[in-house]
């Protein structure tokens, strides 16, 4: 028996390795664009930054991964959409200080590798590049016998983005009369799912087919729904207008997020009822019996990014979204913060 039988007998597959990589070039390839300079099967990928457009060139970096969602992706058996999530969670982190994306690395490891499962994650993470436009230029997929549950995986990924020097949005210009306007989340993106898990699978006995009157589509299906990608709107925006700050609303919510783009004197003051609930967030606090402060800790309650914009410029700001195909409400806006005020209060509500 030679070595290579031995190493597959001992659970890794090189030859089928080979063959996952063949499959997905040309998927991956149609992300690339002129500065990416090598192909896929390299020990590293390349991109140029040779570009003309940046006088003072700043890499901005993010790394991520899904979480427990990926629990979700196992149990309803669809594997397409979660790599849209992974590219929406490292490439809004780095949008939001104006950064361009420029590229993608994943990381996918089995147990077993399962090419059908393993092409499905990457066209996941393909859409979700070109709806970042940027390219996926590399990744590792790894087998690892005995590691993994028998059909689960890991995941993560890791993006590069760049912006000239003069253009980083820090926060830094922000201003008391600003105007925060929030773009609607697509739903729980990728954060809170062991809680999430824990209420509908174990307290409420459900399972992922299971239909219930406050959802629009079967448990699964709702809580699969891949996270909104908001480079493209947040690029244009701050193109052709101003964007003082921006927040991505992730773990920790608006109560956590909103306050690493403020500077200490000021604070943000949201309006409750200022934009819809998604169903998926009514239901689980009530089926879970959540206190108001706890769904704001722990979910992004349907905004998914706060823009931070001038007063006067709020209402274009809208319309442009909504041209862009986004829903965007003003949420709320900026305040005075004196010494030992909360960051983010919510008016009628309970401060932070």
């Amino acid at each position: 028996m030679s070595s290579s039988d031995r190493y597959r007998d001992a659970g890794v597959d090189i030859a089928k390795g080979n063959q996952f990589v063949e499959r997905i070039k040309s998927m991956v390839r149609s992300t690339h664009t002129s500065a990416v300079l090598d192909d896929i099967g390299g020990f590293s990928g390349m991109v140029s930054l040779n570009t003309g457009r940046y006088s003072r060139p700043v890499l901005v970096s993010s790394t991520d991964g899904v979480g427990t969602k990926l629990k979700i992706a196992f149990m309803v058996g669809k594997h397409d959409t979660i790599g849209i999530d992974l590219v929406g969670m490292c490439v809004n982190d780095i949008v939001v200080c104006g950064a361009r994306p420029l590229f993608m690395l994943d990381y996918l490891s089995m147990g077993v590798l399962d090419v059908d499962i393993a092409e499905q994650v990457v066209a996941g993470i393909v859409e979700g590049c070109r709806q970042a436009e940027c390219s996926l230029i590399g990744g590792e997929t790894a087998e690892m016998p005995g590691f993994y549950p028998p059909g689960e995986y890991d995941l993560a990924g890791f993006a590069v983005g760049v912006i000239d020097n003069d253009e980083i949005i820090d926060g830094s210009s922000v201003r008391v009369g600003n105007q925060l306007v929030g773009l609607a989340s697509s739903g729980l993106h990728s954060n809170g799912y062991s809680l999430v898990r824990k209420i509908i699978f174990e307290e409420l006995k459900l399972d992922v087919d299971s239909v219930v009157d406050d959802l629009p589509r079967p448990v699964g299906e709702e809580i699969l729904t891949p996270t909104r990608v908001y480079a493209k709107p947040v690029l244009i925006i701050k193109r052709d207008l101003s964007l003082h700050g921006v927040a991505h609303i992730t773990g920790g919510g608006l109560l956590e997020n909103l306050p690493r783009v403020l500077p200490t004197s000021c604070r943000a003051i949201i309006q409750e009822g200022s934009w819809p609930i998604p169903p998926i967030f009514e239901f689980l606090q009530a089926a879970g019996k959540l206190s108001p402060n706890e769904m704001r800790r722990t979910f992004n309650h349907g905004i998914g990014l706060v823009m931070v914009v001038p007063e006067q410029q709020a209402q274009e700001v809208i319309e442009r979204l909504e041209g862009m195909g986004e829903q965007a409400y003003i949420i709320g806006e900026i305040a005075p913060r004196a010494e030992g005020e909360p960051a983010v209060e919510f008016i009628g509500g309970k401060a932070a």
